[in-house]
């Protein structure tokens, strides 16, 4: 629960921003209605108070006109695209730390109808095309403050040939599960390693709750489920003391959660970092145990000369062949979409 909403005037015009202000009133969430569309009062002190009151706070804002020109999502997705940007969890990894610029305040976009609507331009003739929802953001983290995600998923449901995509760290499925998704949505939950989600993924639901939800929404209608299409994202994978002994027990565990036949793929992530993320990350997290040790790291360079830390070939291989192993063992219906 933020501890402070602030909507801009352009988000109360709106029809889904009314429908938010709704929501987080019967809430009882004290709201700020701002005088201009500009939002304020998130600086502290600090990087890191201006960290900690972001993070406490949700900005009800419309997305600009650059948000309805999508960019291609390779692996994940075709295309990806943004109900809301900045995440309530505290991942000492943190994904966005660097993408994002300004504080971290997570930002809703009250012009939803606008954004779903502008998706069928990047619909790909002859094929399914697919769209991912969650690169900016953990939709199901605010879904309680939004009902953004559960739009979109019956948004998709009326399209033929437009796939969704979303994955969380969260659990409060059961809103989810009786909507007509028509099977265009999979819904992925985000896992990792006992030592790795207990030490670095604060605020989020535990693996074990991530698990029991994502079987929630996988189980058939006839079983009270949602008879979604699901998926499993392992990241970031980690090198640590004793690696393989808890990556067995992680798809253990899910393989005790996921007894019964599912449309199941998997995802695979291995750890890397930039210098802009590192940065970032020891100012939010100053005592953070994670390794971002550049020396013991591989350089990668990309098409546009940034620069990323990744682990060197040897190890690489060396998690991948474990992983395709024993995900073929587990799960052998299943499909791994991709290792990166």
């Amino acid at each position: 629960m933020p501890e402070r909403v602030m909507f801009t005037p352009a988000a109360l015009e709106e029809p889904w921003g009314q429908q938010i202000l709704s929501r987080v009133q019967s809430l009882n969430l004290p709201v700020d209605e701002l005088p201009r569309n500009r939002l304020t009062g998130l600086r502290g002190e600090s990087d890191r108070d201006t960290y900690d009151i972001s993070k406490r706070t949700l900005a009800v804002v419309t997305a600009p006109p650059s948000a309805l020109k999508l960019s291609p999502i390779p692996p994940s997705a075709d295309w990806q695209f943004h109900l809301a940007e900045g995440c309530p969890a505290h991942c000492q990894y943190c994904y966005l730390a660097g993408s994002l610029s300004g504080p971290p305040v997570i930002r809703a976009f009250a012009n939803l109808p606008q954004i779903l609507d502008n998706l069928t331009h990047y619909k790909q003739p002859g094929q399914i095309t697919s769209f991912e929802v969650s690169c900016y953001t953990d939709p199901l983290g605010i879904e309680h403050l939004t009902g953004s995600l559960a739009e979109c998923i019956r948004h998709f449901g009326r399209q033929e040939g437009m796939h969704l995509r979303w994955v969380s760290k969260f659990d409060a499925v059961d809103g989810l599960l009786d909507l007509p998704h028509n099977g265009h949505t999979r819904c992925r939950a985000s896992v990792n390693a006992t030592p790795i989600s207990g030490r670095f993924e604060g605020g989020t639901a535990s693996v074990a709750a991530r698990l029991q939800a994502l079987r929630k929404l996988a189980l058939p209608r006839s079983q009270s489920g949602g008879g979604y299409p699901i998926g499993l994202v392992i990241a970031p994978i980690m090198v640590m003391e004793d690696w393989v002994e808890h990556y067995t027990q992680l798809l253990d565990s899910i393989s005790e959660a996921l007894d019964f036949d599912c449309d199941l793929t998997f995802e695979l992530i291995s750890h890397r970092f930039t210098p802009k993320s590192k940065e970032v990350l020891t100012t939010w997290y100053p005592q953070t145990k994670l390794d971002m040790d550049e020396t013991t790291r591989s350089v990668k360079r990309n098409k546009f000369g940034g620069t990323k830390y990744v682990y060197d070939t040897d190890i690489m291989k060396e998690l991948r062949q474990f992983f395709e192993r024993e995900i073929a063992q587990h799960f052998p219906k299943a499909r791994i979409l991709y290792w990166t």
